[in-house]
């Protein structure tokens, strides 16, 4: 589950199956053979859907928040040259040491802080949620968002608090602290910008959640190359805030790389629960090579930024069409019709993502991805067509 799609209605991921489907002849209702039996499965397991990507061939790909830029050939044939030398009957060893240590100086880990590498920030998010696996041990996190607090919540049996975002998706301070001080949650996660939102919300209420928090805070910061702040100058004020990064919005969201930091203590609680030798070679020496390129992946960061920007202008001038600042490589909008939009740009040959059903909040929502100038400007010409 590596795409960072918000929540949805139950908190659970709503791609499956179509309504109506039988089960197979002689099997159980989730399709299972008689042999093994419904009690075979956890019932909840069971209920739920796995996550669908949608299909993309031949579409401008703009649903997913990934870096559109590939890297150029030159670093095409280095990199081949570099993971073909790896010796890949070999379980990984000290080369994620160093990669520990390279993720720690590019992002300006404080001192006394630790760093944990995850398959992508998906795993960090369920390890935190295995770790933290107390008696009446509950997750929060503002609503809507990323669909992978709830999930892991869901998934080791922890019960799942969402608080919803105000109207212009903002955090309502007042329900916020009112839910901490009456559920007393172990793991509260705050996106630092948020998804499918794409803003930051305002630094005095967070602080304030941190400080009425009674176990961990994680900041997520998923979507750091385009934002215009970081928490990492602040996360050192803290005795029990982990901040968390990947680097798929770096640009390589197919090496699935994720990363979280914190005080010494907590990371090693923490990374006991992490798989042994759960980052291949072939990802860790990816990661390595990025960011010894750090300057390629920095401009393709910075035009990203500034095809936002343009998007933006043309947006403000769509009737119709309202859209929310955006700190991340994602813009929210919302149209009179988002299904209707979405089928009619998608009939254009440009993949967005639908999040109109995902939450009350989003009622007529569509989350654009920004991608290259040619990719932008396809998808603006098919948002005008279809509204």
């Amino acid at each position: 589950m590596s795409s960072r799609d918000p929540i949805g209605p139950m908190g659970v991921r709503t791609a499956g199956p179509p309504q109506g489907a039988k089960a197979p002849a002689g099997g159980s209702a989730a399709g299972l053979p008689a042999s093994v039996g419904a009690h075979v499965f956890r019932q909840d397991v069971q209920s739920m859907h796995a996550y669908a990507i949608q299909p993309s061939a031949g579409m401008v790909k703009l649903d997913a928040m990934e870096n559109p830029h590939r890297l150029p050939p030159e670093l095409q044939q280095e990199l081949g040259r570099r993971l073909g030398a790896l010796a890949l009957n070999r379980y990984p060893g000290e080369r994620t040491s160093q990669l520990r240590e390279a993720l720690a100086a590019h992002a300006g880990m404080p001192e006394g802080f630790d760093i944990m590498l995850g398959n992508g920030s998906d795993e960090l998010i369920s390890l935190v949620a295995m770790a933290c696996d107390v008696p009446g041990a509950a997750i929060l996190a503002p609503v809507p968002g990323f669909v992978m607090y709830a999930m892991s919540a869901q998934l080791q049996g922890l019960k799942f608090i969402g608080v919803p975002l105000t109207a212009d998706f903002e955090l309502d301070e007042e329900a916020m602290l009112a839910a901490i001080a009456e559920q007393q949650p172990t793991v509260i996660y705050l996106a630092y910008p948020n998804n499918p939102t794409a803003n930051l919300w305002d630094d005095a209420v967070i602080d304030k959640i941190i400080d009425a928090a009674p176990g961990l805070v994680v900041i997520d910061e998923a979507y750091q190359p385009f934002s215009s702040r970081s928490y990492i100058d602040r996360v050192a004020r803290h005795e029990h805030v982990l901040l968390m990064r990947t680097m798929s919005k770096f640009g390589l969201a197919g090496v699935r790389i994720g990363y979280m930091m914190g005080p010494k203590a907590l990371i090693a609680q923490v990374d006991k629960v992490r798989p042994p030798y759960n980052i291949s070679v072939l990802n860790c020496e990816a990661a390595l090579f990025a960011l010894g390129h750090q300057d390629v992946f920095a401009a393709q960061a910075q035009d990203i930024r500034n095809q936002r920007t343009v998007i933006q202008a043309v947006l403000r001038a769509l009737p119709g069409v309202k859209s929310w600042p955006s700190d991340a490589n994602m813009i929210l909008v919302r149209v009179p019709d988002a299904q209707k939009t979405f089928d009619g740009m998608k009939s254009h040959g440009v993949l967005v993502k639908n999040v109109s059903k995902m939450h009350p909040l989003l009622a007529n929502c569509l989350r654009l991805t920004v991608g290259t100038t040619a990719e932008n400007e396809q998808m603006l010409s098919a948002l005008q067509a279809c509204l």
